[in-house]
Order: C-alpha cells, then sequence, then structure tokens
C-alpha cells in the first residue's frame, strides 16, 4: 500500500510523455493497483519501466497522489519548525520544501499564525479529507505511546522552548524531554535538531536527556579532544591546567569540570601527558 506523506520504494510502470506512472513495488497480487504520476522534471536520466526508485508521495493541487524526488522539510508523523508563506481564510500556508505547500487549518492553531512567522508544527493525514496537513497543538500528538527506553539509548531530539531550568525537547517524534541547563555544555537553539541520550524517564512518561554519552565513551571522546588540542597549541602558549575554571572548560572543550579532570586522568594512565604540580598538563 503507498504510504501518502512518506518515502515509498516503487516500481516503474511505465514511461508516458510528461513522467512515468509507479506502483508499489511491494503491491500483492490481490491488492489493487494504484498509479502515481512522477513528473518529468524529477526523474532521474535513464529511468525505465521495471526500475525501482524511492519517492514521497503527496497531493498535488488538484488533489492526486503525486510523486516526487525531492525531499519534504518533514514527513508525515514528524515534527518541524516551518516557516509561514501565506494566510488566506482557510488557514496558515507552510514552506515544507515542496512546490504545493502545507496547510495548518484555523482549528489546528494555537494562535493566529502570520505570514514570515517560524512556527514549530506536527505533519499528519486529516482522516476526514484525506490530506496531508499540519498542526500546532503539539500537545495532541505527544505522550501518547509509554516510553520503553533504557537509560542511555540514543534518541533524536528536536529543541522546541527554553524555560527557567533547560530546554524542552520532542523525543524521537513521540514525546516530551527536558534536557537541564546545568548539563549543557554546547549553544542550543530553538529549533535545532541534535542527538540526546536517554537519562532517566519519569512516572509522568516525560523523559531527561542528557547530550552525552555513557560517561566512558563521553570521558574517552573529551581525552582524544584535550590531546589534539594540547598537540596544535603545545608551540603557541595555550596551557591546559587541571585548575582551569568550570567557566574556562565549558567555552574551550563543551564539557564539565569533572569530565574534563576524568579526561586529564585518562590522558595520564595512558602515559600520553604528564601533570605538574600546579596542575599544567603537558604532552609526554
Amino acid at each position: 500500500m503507498i504510504k501518502l506523506g512518506k518515502y515509498n520504494t516503487m516500481k516503474v510502470e511505465k514511461l508516458v510523455d510528461f513522467g512515468a506512472y509507479l506502483v508499489d513495488s511491494e503491491r500483492k497480487e490481490d491488492e489493487p493497483k494504484q498509479e502515481v504520476l512522477l513528473p518529468t522534471r524529477y526523474m532521474p536520466e535513464g529511468l525505465a519501466p521495471e526500475d525501482t526508485i524511492e519517492v514521497f508521495v503527496y497531493k498535488d493541487s488538484e488533489d492526486r497522489p503525486i510523486a516526487t524526488t525531492e525531499t519534504p522539510f518533514a514527513t508525515v508523523g514528524e515534527f518541524a519548525f516551518l516557516e509561514v508563506v501565506q494566510v488566506n481564510d482557510t488557514g496558515a500556508f507552510l514552506d515544507w520544501g515542496l512546490p504545493k505547500d502545507l496547510l495548518v487549518p484555523y482549528s489546528e492553531q494555537k494562535m493566529r499564525m502570520k505570514r514570515g512567522g517560524i512556527y514549530p508544527v506536527y505533519v499528519y493525514v486529516d482522516d476526514a479529507t484525506k490530506r496531508i496537513v499540519a498542526s500546532a497543538r503539539l500537545e495532541h500528538f505527544l505522550g501518547n505511546v509509554i516510553p520503553e527506553y533504557k537509560n542511555g539509548t540514543e534518541v533524536d531530539c528536536l529543541v522546541i522552548q527554553h524555560t527557567e531550568i533547560g530546554y524542552k525537547v520532542i523525543v524521537d517524534n513521540l514525546h516530551y524531554g527536558m534536557v537541564y541547563d546545568n548539563e549543557i555544555f554546547r549553544p542550543l537553539e530553538i529549533g535545532q535538531s541534535v542527538k540526546g541520550y536517554v537519562k532517566h524517564v519519569r512516572e509522568d512518561g516525560k523523559i531527561d536527556i542528557s547530550l552525552s554519552g555513557k560517561a566512558a565513551d563521553r570521558v574517552g571522546e573529551l581525552a582524544e579532544r584535550i590531546y589534539s588540542f594540547m598537540k596544535i597549541n603545545s608551540s603557541n602558549g595555550a596551557a591546559v591546567s587541571e585548575k582551569a575554571s568550570p567557566e574556562e572548560i565549558k567555552v574551550r572543550f563543551g564539557c564539565s569540570k569533572k569530565d574534563f579532570k576524568k579526561a586529564l586522568g585518562l590522558l595520564y594512565k595512558e602515559h600520553k601527558i604528564s601533570i605538574s604540580a600546579n596542575g599544567e598538563a603537558g604532552i609526554v
């Protein structure tokens, strides 16, 4: 079955003057054949009948399914920050990277969207119209599945808001998460997508997220960065000291002082550096 608003692997059924008609490459014999047009402008050179191709399927301005090799900014089931390019009596229309803009009906806006504004939205297929639309009512699409993560699991996060204690994130397009300010050692921006690691799943289903991986992996990677920094800067007087302030360490290496000292200790145990009485590290 062709998945609207998703990427599909499809087979070329036939070529015509204005493009190629595609069918689901995994269609079973007892399933109805649904042809989707891939317009000529999206066809790779040499495309022939029976070839398979990955395409994104959406609906054109006449409400017909159509295929493209272009990449939208978000697919069905995903959250993204998108810009409003038009507002009319129907709602707001967002640029999502495809020729036909994405509608946010007024009923799905938390506040009236304005042209030029950039808003976080969720992309989905409306049950009534069978059209791809977006909603700014994020809370309707989050927290509906019980999170089943082990601590340390790597997840995809979208940064959506800064609060008094840290940044709210959307985890794997399913859950709310939080990255706490006192655990952030590199700049974060609203709308940024980052890799995170599960620290703790709370009873309310929200997830505490760390931007650093497991301690051993984190310290090992940091030790490599410190050692590279020392080799590059050994001749210009940029000293590395275990007595450096937390602020200096955060700016220079993007880490906590605790991890910094662990990384220096690891380099010392590996006989890569020496540490003087005043705390300065030097390459052995």
